[in-house]
């Protein structure tokens, strides 16, 4: 149990140096399924309804990156969540698992530096396969895709609270052969270097 608060205490404050450079990781997750959504979704992917047969849904997505070059970033990202409508339904599961990719820009390079000093922009896209069905409903399996703005407010060196507008589209089998819809969700992502990550989980194990 020792072992796992300073793991985890490492990744949120221990790294001081962890910027958007090559070779650094980022590790994290978004509130929200990060996919097609009903129109009650609620805000940031999250809601809980308080009257009668006004249901809730959750959703989560764990996010995974590695910079290959100064700003720009590939990896991937699993879509997990749950709707419950209504008090007669099944509810809805949405799953995914894509591939992601992050290009940052600077608010210096935007000429917006004194408005948002403490962060970066970025645009991410996200494609691969995904699913949303509902119980007696609209249903789509195949591939999802998605795209839009960001940005990260960094509030130490090493970890960013983030939001990001996105555009995301499912096409595919089902009863229905395409849905789309607009997102905001709202993360947390920790960004370190890997030889840290590496002497991390090695003195974990």
């Amino acid at each position: 149990m020792k072992k796992l608060l300073t793991l985890v205490l490492f990744f949120t404050f221990g790294v001081t140096q962890a910027q958007l450079q090559e070779g650094n990781l980022m590790l994290g997750a978004d509130l929200g399924n990060g996919l097609v959504s009903p129109a009650s979704s609620g805000l940031f992917g999250l809601n809980v309804g308080l009257n009668d047969g006004a249901g809730w849904n959750v959703g989560l997505s764990p996010k995974a990156g590695f910079m290959i070059t100064d700003n720009f970033m590939l990896g991937a990202i699993v879509n997990l969540g749950h709707y419950k409508t209504s008090e007669d339904s099944d509810g809805v599961f949405v799953y995914g698992a894509q591939a992601l990719t992050r290009f940052y820009v600077s608010p210096g390079e935007a000429d917006v530096e004194d408005v948002v000093p403490a962060g970066q922009f970025f645009l991410e896209t996200n494609a691969g396969l995904a699913g949303r069905n509902i119980s007696g409903g609209s249903t789509t399996n195949g591939f999802a895709f998605g795209f839009g703005p960001g940005y990260s407010y960094f509030l130490t060196d090493s970890v960013a609270l983030e939001a990001a507008l996105k555009y995301n589209g499912l096409v595919g089998g089902g009863n229905e052969d395409y849905q789309n819809s607009l997102g905001l969700t709202v993360g947390i992502q920790v960004f370190l270097p890997r030889s840290s990550a590496e002497e991390a989980i090695n003195n974990f194990d």
